[in-house]
């Protein structure tokens, strides 16, 4: 494919913008237009769990770029007129407007959509967290909030619970795992992190799930959960996962399997791609289609997507990373932890509240974790690289 004249970025947070930002920097002179859902300019999502809720930042201070900078790029930004529908074979979007926008190369990058809880629609008192706007509708009910109880026990709830907690009110932190977060750090770390949370006062429900919210006058006032437990709440937050935003695409002609799959390169069709939250791709490191939601790949996988637009044909094939941080804690994990790879600390000691933490699967090390300690956890990176970036044999997709 030659290079395009007229490039569409469907998404306009921190995916879309890298794609378009790369475009510019790797020479893409021609037409750009970037289309999102929301009137806001981009920003970053990570701080809407904790600095924005926190209060420590201004919203404004979540801004990807500035106004200069954004103006810099020369794209034409079609912002709060959400994409509806795609015709991949004539590369055209709709949009709720009205509008319809054809290009010669579309970028899909309209990521994820929160889930809610049974019951929760129209219910005062409950919230989600993936907008600034749903950051600050769940702070203003946090000050005046006496109790609160965050279902769902990964990144964002756990992240969630401990803002909260930092805020005043009593917390209780449910889910279904035996510890937070125990998917993505394994049980050691994860056990660390439970304590953590203790130390702090939350009050952890673990191998529970939510049975109802329990209300009246159309306020929320507590959770059963499914082993009978009430629980009063002033506030509830649903920190039950995501879904890709691929519903608009039901209709384009693209594969959508847990998101829009694409092939190593990162391509859905003939002249679109997919990126970030919402792309399921061929990793040819695992031999599999992969689909990470975390800022990292939001970045990485944008420049990689850039330079297949410019003709630059490399498969992706990333070490996956994310981190979060979690009152004075960060944790950063490299690979992907599984429930069967063997752990061991190969570095400084837990009872410290310093340590890495290596993952051993049946190839070799699958990962790494590192509990306040940055630099080391950087340095022992390098052991699983190949397992990531060397193609397995026959993955041809």
């Amino acid at each position: 494919m030659s290079i395009p004249e007229h490039v569409l970025v469907v998404g306009a947070s921190a995916a879309g913008l890298t794609t378009a930002e790369a475009l510019r920097r790797k020479g893409f002179g021609g037409r750009l237009t970037l289309l999102g859902d929301e009137d806001a300019a981009p920003y970053d999502r990570p701080p809407l769990s904790k600095q924005v809720l926190s209060g420590a930042w201004e919203p404004t201070r979540a801004q990807l770029r500035t106004a200069d900078a954004l103006d810099a790029l020369d794209a034409e930004f079609l912002l709060g007129d959400p994409a509806v529908a795609l015709d991949a074979g004539r590369r055209s979007v709709r949009t709720a407007s009205g509008a319809a926008v054809t290009a010669d190369a579309v970028v899909v990058a309209t990521g994820l959509r929160p889930r809610e809880l049974p019951g929760q629609d129209g219910l005062r008192g409950v919230h989600v967290v993936r907008t600034v706007a749903d950051a600050l509708a769940l702070r203003s009910d946090l000050l005046g909030a006496g109790r609160v109880v965050v279902v769902g026990d990964g990144v964002l709830g756990a992240e969630t619970a401990a803002t909260a907690r930092s805020m005043g009110p009593a917390v209780y932190l449910v889910g279904p795992q035996p510890a937070p977060m125990t998917g993505q750090l394994g049980p050691l770390a994860a056990g660390h992190l439970a304590d953590l949370h203790r130390r702090n006062g939350v009050a952890l429900r673990t191998g529970v799930l939510l049975d109802a919210l329990l209300s009246r006058d159309g306020a929320v006032t507590g959770v059963r959960l499914s082993d009978g437990e009430e629980l009063p709440a002033d506030v509830v937050v649903a920190a039950v996962g995501c879904s890709p935003a691929t519903d608009w695409l039901a209709d384009s002609g693209l594969v959508l399997d847990d998101g829009v799959v694409c092939d190593a390169r990162c391509r859905a069709a003939e002249g679109v791609w997919a990126v970030g939250d919402v792309a399921r791709w061929h990793h040819r490191g695992l031999g599999r289609l992969l689909r990470l939601e975390n800022r990292t790949n939001a970045t990485e996988q944008a420049l990689a997507v850039a330079g297949d637009i410019m003709g630059e044909d490399r498969p992706y094939v990333p070490v996956p990373y994310f981190w979060t941080d979690q009152y004075d804690v960060k944790v950063q994990v490299f690979g992907l932890l599984s429930a069967e790879s063997q752990a061991e600390v190969v570095e400084g000691d837990p009872a410290e509240g310093r340590f890495v933490v290596r993952h051993e699967g049946p190839r070799g090390p699958v990962g790494v974790l590192g509990w306040r300690m940055p630099k080391q956890t950087r340095l022992h990176r390098a052991s699983i690289v190949d397992h990531y970036t060397r193609p397995l044999e026959n993955a041809t997709p």
